[in-house]
């Protein structure tokens, strides 16, 4: 598989491609502000090589200078739900460290986590009962 493109903002990386109304409803999710006008900083990766990328396998499709402590997965689960859940992955922390959170809330695990305001367990320790950050 190819390596994923060096930007300093957060990756979202497309690995499903079965249904391209769902990626073109997450695309207007993640540019609408929430309610304060908080929007994550994020580039979108929308490129078919990428095809069932795994959370076990992404970090060795990380260039080396890939610096935000957060990789983001819209796989066959975010795209195939109403909601968009997200697998984020802790980049920072152990290997396999992920969470899956709304695309509507991932504004706040962005934003926080890049300016270490918050670490990746507060997120984490919020999911509710299904394993999804849908927001404090």
């Amino acid at each position: 598989m190819n390596q994923l493109p060096s930007i300093s903002a957060m990756l979202v990386v497309r690995t499903d491609f079965s249904g391209p109304a769902s990626w073109e409803r997450l695309r207007k999710v993640l540019a609408t502000p929430n309610e304060d006008g908080f929007l994550p900083g994020v580039e979108l990766v929308d490129d078919p090589r990428f095809e069932g990328a795994t959370c076990a396998g992404v970090r060795d499709l990380l260039p080396g200078e890939y610096r935000h402590p957060l990789l983001v997965l819209a796989d066959t689960v975010a795209l195939g739900s109403a909601e968009l859940p997200l697998v984020v992955v802790d980049l920072w922390g152990g290997p396999g460290r992920f969470v899956r959170v709304v695309a509507a809330e991932l504004w706040g695990i962005e934003n926080n986590l890049s300016i270490a305001n918050m670490e990746f367990n507060d997120f984490a320790g919020a999911v509710d009962e299904d394993g999804v950050f849908r927001g404090f």
